[in-house]
């Protein structure tokens, strides 16, 4: 790609431009010049590149404290600076696969196990020469399951009470400004099934209601955490859906902006601006309407048919897809992950796939506000990146370092891989878009995850010296504990991990020299 192109492509002139192709089968570009990708591959092994090394770093039921353990699916990270040579991580625990946990027998025993494998860990981690380390006895050390009693922000009533009885499939989530852990609750309704506006149930898949029938509406949300304590409150200013991620900044007038995706099949885009610049809790939601460029209010003040409908805003923001739909929001692809180009300061959301309109790829949407001001009510958008059956499909998670390099995962399912539209693409993986560098505008494979499993939840150390990335369901696929498809990473039964990503090739990157 020449340099006007590449400038084009990143939209600097405003024009968009088209990626040329790159195959991931080859650690090779079109021209022959040597890069130091992967090819793909369907072993049951964690592989880097050439200059890359991974080391677990904490894995499913290691104990993290005197009474509890590492939970199960690990996704999001978050990293929280104490000193250093210290912080705190914040690790999602999405799911659970009840076939690893106590077997797929929906008993009462059962389920209380499953419980207390999902919400979220804290744990301290410290550099140990030169490699960043768990450490099990810290006194931060302690978990969000789905027991925890946390309260509605703001003493807001849902569903009838102050609070929710924990929290599940979170995915993945963000960090605010001032330093708080930001965990999203996704797919809720594999737990509790969910509820209408007229009180008409849909069935849960894990038949935990069967057991403890817990209210849906309390699940949906992004749940705030503190991190030396674990403190936790729910936010129900940004709406209840399938919440993937949330990316805050600040707009120019100095409140704070939220982004979140709605990850589910033609489902929306969502942005939060606060009447504060520390907090959350109160505000106005938008959702996004692509074709007008417009961010549409959600307020019951603002929209007469919302006013209609509903009887307050509490309703509007508990049944926030429906509202959204009233007022004219464009579907989308599943919108995943959300981050910002510290380059530009634009936005770009992960649109993972939509197989009801066969878009089996998926792509990278980027969002340009108005005035380049996250606060700002009407925007353009761009497609920056596109998979193929060649080169990458579905798109997750990600993370930009320094130099706007983008660094994200791909999702597809464990049913799914090495068939059909993927047929070519291997086991998921890693991947770093270039954006600087002599391979400007080239994509590389730098990791491949173990059979079934996907990488989710890339974060940096301060430093960028490390790359955190988790290691979700490996062998999720398996009939039984006898016929496993996977045995990543110790042997036997795959247990899902959090691991750290170091080495040369990392430091190039970072440094803009590949």
């Amino acid at each position: 790609m020449n340099r006007r192109n590449f400038l084009q492509f990143l939209g600097v002139s405003g024009v968009l431009a088209t990626l040329p192709s790159c195959s991931t089968n080859s650690a090779l570009t079109p021209s022959g010049t040597s890069l130091p990708g992967l090819g793909t591959t369907l072993e049951d092994r964690l592989i880097t590149a050439d200059g890359l090394a991974y080391d677990v770093l904490v894995r499913w039921g290691d104990r993290i404290n005197g009474t509890e353990k590492f939970g199960f699916n690990n996704d999001f990270i978050a990293f929280h600076p104490l000193a250093s040579d210290r912080g705190l991580l914040w690790v999602n625990h999405e799911y659970v696969t009840p076939l690893f946990i106590k077997g797929n027998d929906r008993t009462k025993a059962n389920v209380d196990q499953e419980l207390l494998e999902v919400g979220g860990s804290i744990v301290e981690v410290k550099l140990e020469k030169g490699k960043w380390a768990f450490v099990p006895d810290s006194a931060y050390n302690r978990r969000l399951t789905g027991n925890t009693k946390i309260p509605f922000a703001g003493g807001r009533k849902v569903g009838g009470t102050t609070f929710a009885l924990g929290t599940m499939g979170n995915c993945a989530g963000g960090k605010t400004p001032w330093g708080t852990f930001l965990t999203c609750e996704e797919n809720y309704d594999i737990f509790w099934g969910d509820v209408d506006r007229k009180g008409k149930k849909t069935a849960s898949w894990l038949a935990w209601d069967k057991h403890y029938p817990r209210n849906p509406q309390h699940y949906g949300w992004v749940v705030e955490v503190e991190p030396k304590t674990g403190a936790a409150k729910k936010l129900v200013s940004l709406g209840r859906c399938a919440h993937e991620c949330a990316a805050v900044t600040k707009g120019k007038n100095g409140r704070v902006v939220a982004y979140t995706g709605d990850d589910s099949i033609n489902e929306h885009l969502y942005k939060f601006i606060s009447d504060s610049g520390d907090s959350l809790e109160q505000g106005k939601l938008y959702v996004a309407n692509l074709e007008k460029g417009q961010w549409l209010s959600l307020d019951i003040a603002d929209q007469p048919v919302l006013k209609e409908k509903f009887k307050d805003q509490t309703e509007i923001l508990t049944y926030v897809r429906e509202a959204a739909k009233l007022v004219g929001a464009t579907p989308l692809d599943r919108p995943e992950d959300i981050e910002f180009d510290p380059l530009t300061g634009h936005v770009f959301v992960a649109l993972t796939n939509n197989k009801v309109v066969k878009n089996f790829y998926g792509s990278i949407l980027k969002i340009i506000e108005d005035n380049d001001d996250p606060a700002s009510l009407t925007f353009k958008h761009e497609t920056f990146l596109t998979g193929s059956g060649e080169s990458f499909a579905c798109p997750d998670n990600m993370v930009f370092d320094p130099k706007g390099n983008l660094w994200f995962t791909t999702d597809m399912a464990g049913t799914e891989m090495n068939k059909g539209p993927y047929e070519k693409l291997g086991n998921n993986g890693l991947f770093v878009f270039l954006r600087s560098g002599p391979n400007q505008g080239k994509i590389i494979r730098v990791a491949s995850a173990p059979v079934d499993a996907e990488f989710t939840g890339p974060c940096f150390s301060p430093d960028y010296k490390t790359l955190f990335l988790s290691v979700q369901h490996p062998g999720e696929t398996s009939p039984s504990l006898n016929k496993l498809t996977s045995h990543w990473p110790d042997g036997g039964v795959p247990k899902p991990s959090v691991v750290t990503l170091t080495g040369p090739l990392l430091d190039r990157i970072v440094e803009g020299k590949v």
